[in-house]
């Protein structure tokens, strides 16, 4: 003869099969956990070694020699800024019809540098747009075109001062049409 339940007080007692349900739903959670997070360490490390070809809007340092009087740390500290207008100018190109628009500041060597380039603005503003004109898209889109723009612009201001040097080109806009 077949058991019966065990009865209490009149009521059916039955044995819990939700256990099985909720073991089965943790599993789940936690498998979905681990691919989720495998999935988005594959995706974000593979953006950016992808985005190291693509042409970037990043602010990128150009590091120039320094000269052995300085100290090792000095290249850590960042001297005076000195930000420029924006520039929208045409890029070289058979069409005519590429635009870059780019805002730059020039971190200085010393603050006394400050009222020369505030007197040689137009000069400075002349290189920088006469250089950015000169070059086609396909020169300056990659990272070693812009770093390669960047040595080019330093070095014809530079040559132009005379009470300190622009250290470094900063890049803090830089947009392609």
């Amino acid at each position: 003869m077949a058991k019966k339940p065990e009865e209490s007080d009149g009521a059916v007692v039955k044995k819990p099969k939700g256990n099985m349900v909720l073991i089965i739903v943790v599993v789940l959670l936690v498998v979905l956990l681990i691919g989720g997070g495998a999935a988005a360490f594959f995706l974000l490390g593979s953006h950016d070694e992808a985005a190291a070809g693509a042409p970037s809007q990043q602010e990128v340092k150009v590091e120039k020699k320094k000269s052995s009087s300085k100290k090792p740390t000095d290249h850590l500290a960042i001297g005076p800024m000195y930000p420029m207008a924006q520039f929208v100018v045409n890029l070289l190109s058979e069409s005519g019809n590429r635009f870059l628009k780019v805002a730059v500041d020039l971190e200085l060597s010393d603050p006394k540098l400050q009222p020369e380039m505030d007197h040689k603005k137009s000069l400075i503003r002349d290189i920088i747009i006469r250089t950015f004109s000169s070059k086609t898209f396909e020169e300056i889109s990659t990272l070693k075109g812009k770093d390669k723009l960047k040595e080019e612009v330093l070095d014809k201001i530079n040559e132009n001062l005379s009470d300190g040097q622009v250290k470094n080109i900063y890049f803090t806009d830089f947009v392609v049409q």
